[in-house]
């Protein structure tokens, strides 16, 4: 089964477009009026709803992923990089979305 997507709010919008041309399942913080709640709480929207996070905001996502990790807390998968082009982003994107399936992405941290 392909990853499920859930965009943070620093990520560029374009992507969840050309990504569902592509098949995925992809919602961006935006579209849900996100915009504003704290990385934790983005996290947690994501958990709920099954998805894996994907944000430009590395620091404070690595420091959440070594926190559940410490906790034993589980999570869908953290996809993290610096900001890049759209098409650069994409380009990484497309490339850890063909190795990892929903499953097996569950609890990873992967740096674009």
């Amino acid at each position: 089964m392909k990853v499920k997507l859930f965009l943070d709010e620093d990520v560029h919008f374009a992507l969840a477009i050309t990504l569902r041309k592509r098949g995925y399942d992809v919602i961006h913080a935006q579209e849900l009026q996100r915009k504003g709640k704290s990385d934790d709480e983005q996290l947690s929207y994501a958990i709920k709803e099954k998805r894996c996070l994907f944000s430009f905001n590395v620091k404070d996502f690595v420091l959440l992923h070594n926190k559940y990790v410490q906790n034993r807390w589980e999570h869908y998968g953290i996809m993290i990089s610096k900001q890049l082009t759209v098409g650069e982003t994409m380009r990484r994107l497309l490339k850890i979305l063909q190795i990892f399936s929903q499953g097996s992405i569950k609890n990873r941290l992967e740096f674009l």
